[in-house]
């Protein structure tokens, strides 16, 4: 038998054996189930579209923000595609941000307001694990409402900018109130 022969005659044993190796590569290099279909990759717009339709009332205002109230409160779904995957807070300057993820993972909320504000007006109580505090002056007090009384749970300032995980105190926020002085 030649060496070409050899060849020929193991290929189908050979492929055979080799099938789920590569059935197994495959599954792991693109993250399906057997026996789940390819949903597709899941796109910053129909993230847009899932939380307004979770989330009535807001305004798309570019490709991956949402503006709630004229502007009082901003929703990013996703870190902008020109900016990149990045390791560290990126609250834009003049605001205060809150992640819905330790380690300020997107949706990303944030205000500049002074005074009382109810987070669950923009359908975000009990979704902060992390925060970034941008602005030049004044402090930002996260509370949790108990009762009658409310809990204060943790300030960001400009001594203490960044928390990249509020814990113990995560998902529990309710309300902020921002000091302008």
């Amino acid at each position: 038998m030649t060496h070409r022969n050899r060849i020929r005659h193991r290929s189908p044993h050979l492929s055979r054996r080799l099938a789920p190796a590569v059935l197994a590569v495959a599954v792991l290099a693109t993250g399906l189930q057997p026996g789940v279909a390819a949903a597709g990759p899941i796109t910053v717009q129909s993230r847009v579209d899932a939380y307004l339709a979770a989330h009535p009332g807001g305004i798309q205002v570019n490709q991956t923000d949402i503006a709630y109230s004229g502007g009082v409160f901003i929703v990013s779904v996703a870190r902008p595609a020109d900016v990149g995957p990045l390791a560290g807070p990126d609250c834009p300057g003049g605001w205060f941000c809150f992640y819905d993820g330790t380690n300020y993972t997107y949706p990303r909320g944030r205000l500049s307001d002074c005074g009382w504000q109810d987070l669950g007006h923009w359908g975000w109580r009990n979704r902060t694990e992390s925060v970034h505090y941008n602005l030049n002056y004044g402090s930002t007090t996260f509370l949790d409402e108990t009762g009658p009384t409310d809990t204060k749970l943790f300030v960001v300032d400009t001594a203490r900018r960044t928390v990249p995980d509020v814990s113990p105190h995560r998902n529990r926020a309710d309300y902020v109130y921002r000091a302008c002085t």
